[in-house]
């Protein structure tokens, strides 16, 4: 399958379509030195990362004449972005900036982003080509990817084989699946939906195949609502009517507590969950398995869940340097995959940087086919898709819209239609020209 997110745009289309780049030539750098007392050449990065900060102390320990400087912000929805977004306008941003694959986007539009297109020309056929697209809207680079978030089947192998529950390869196979866990223990379910997570609900609709976005001529085309979309809706709606699933959020004491206790004995998760699941129930090793997502007729396809990017300030006076710290942070069997392995599970977007972390796993919590090996071929099922520009605020619309569908007091598919009419009244609002539905 060819992955080829938005890598097919042209950079003038994309940039024209978006519409709210910045006129003329950019102002001057940034106002810190740079340099340090010690002569070396000081890096900025704004990061949200978890262990951003053993990364930067690795590469500074290992490269004298360059020090990163780590400045430690809110994660991206909770205000990182906003933050970084008001840096570029103001021309006042660091030299490093991360961006979730989702976020980029957003920052591009502020016209302040170095094209790193020749900088990274080398390291193209090294990278998963999910993550390299991801970064490539207009078909130009502007980021540095670090790691990928293919989504994934997590489920208690132990209840499914004491119960003689069949892993679901198919989506009718999964609601078999869920009733048999309801018949077995009427207080159990074979997942949480969780309304409350934008991102989750994107992951799930991703798999259908449907991007949200597009960019078609000068304009950019919302289909939100289409058909992958609205059969994902629909489908999950019939599990939450019908009890099969909860729809509580996950990662919270609550969940904690309902996968250790076998109240849930899944979870749709992204490549990071590995971790999650290892710090939240460390008593649970040898009980869970990791399997695909189950897919529509059998055609196999995964969704994304995340995902992490670092961009460079198109001001910054010390662009060399920066790119030098990005290439090794995802390259350098001592960056991301080395250090990451000491506190994580990484999953790395650089494939042999993924070899390196596959052989640092010390395995041992899952059963059955081992993690990597089921996260590599999940990254190989990413279909095609495209961020807009204003992703990140339609996943806070979309759980507004989700409200009500645990009371009765909406359907999924009724919030995605609402979804979509509020998307593309918002990218119109902001003088950019929109079709709607699929080309």
């Amino acid at each position: 399958m060819t992955l080829r997110g938005s890598a097919g745009l042209p950079r003038r289309t994309f940039l024209s379509a978006t519409a709210a780049l910045a006129a003329g030539g950019l102002l001057g750098g940034c106002a810190s030195s740079t340099t340090t007392a010690s002569g070396a050449t000081r890096v900025r990065i704004w990061s949200w990362l978890t262990g951003m900060d053993k990364y930067v102390a690795g590469f500074n320990a290992a490269h004298p004449d360059i020090s990163v400087e780590l400045n430690v912000i809110a994660a991206g929805l909770k205000g990182g972005y906003a933050q970084e977004t008001n840096a570029l306008r103001a021309h006042n941003a660091p030299d490093i900036l991360h961006a979730e694959y989702q976020g980029l986007p957003q920052l591009l539009t502020t016209g302040g982003l170095r094209d790193l297109t020749d900088d990274l020309a080398d390291l193209e056929r090294g990278y998963s080509p999910a993550a390299w697209q991801s970064v490539r809207p207009g078909g130009r680079t502007w980021a540095v990817p670090m790691d990928l978030a293919p989504m994934v089947l997590y489920y208690r192998k132990d209840l499914f084989d004491r119960h003689g529950i069949a892993v679901p390869r198919t989506w009718d196979e999964f609601r078999a699946a869920a009733q048999a866990v309801k018949k077995a223990d009427p207080a159990a379910r074979v997942t949480t939906f969780p309304l409350n997570d934008g991102s989750f609900f994107a992951g799930m609709c991703w798999q259908a195949g449907d991007p949200w976005w597009r960019v078609d001529g000068g304009s950019w085309r919302v289909d939100i609502d289409g058909e992958g979309t609205l059969r994902t809706a629909d489908y999950w709606q019939g599990m939450i009517r019908d009890g099969l699933v909860a729809t509580a959020p996950t990662g919270d004491q609550d969940w904690i507590g309902a996968m250790h206790q076998g109240r849930l004995w899944g979870l749709l998760g992204a490549s990071w969950s590995v971790g999650s699941l290892v710090k939240s129930i460390p008593e649970d090793k040898g009980r869970w398995a990791v399997t695909t997502m189950p897919t529509w007729d059998g055609a196999p396809a995964n969704g994304v869940q995340g995902g992490s990017a670092f961009a460079v300030s198109a001001e910054s006076k010390v662009a060399d340097a920066a790119v030098k710290f990005l290439r090794w942070l995802s390259t350098d069997p001592a960056g991301f995959p080395k250090i990451g392995a000491t506190f994580s599970t990484p999953f790395p977007a650089y494939l042999p940087s993924r070899d390196v972390a596959r052989k640092a796993y010390k395995g041992g919590y899952f059963l059955g086919a081992p993690v990597y090996d089921v996260l590599d071929e999940a990254a190989r099922r990413v279909p095609d898709w495209t961020w807009g520009p204003n992703a990140l605020r339609i996943f806070s619309t979309v759980v507004d819209r989700m409200s009500g569908v645990k009371t009765g007091g909406t359907t999924l598919a009724t919030a995605v239609r609402q979804t979509q009419a509020d998307a593309v009244a918002a990218l119109r609002e902001r003088g950019l020209t929109v079709l709607e539905g699929k080309a």
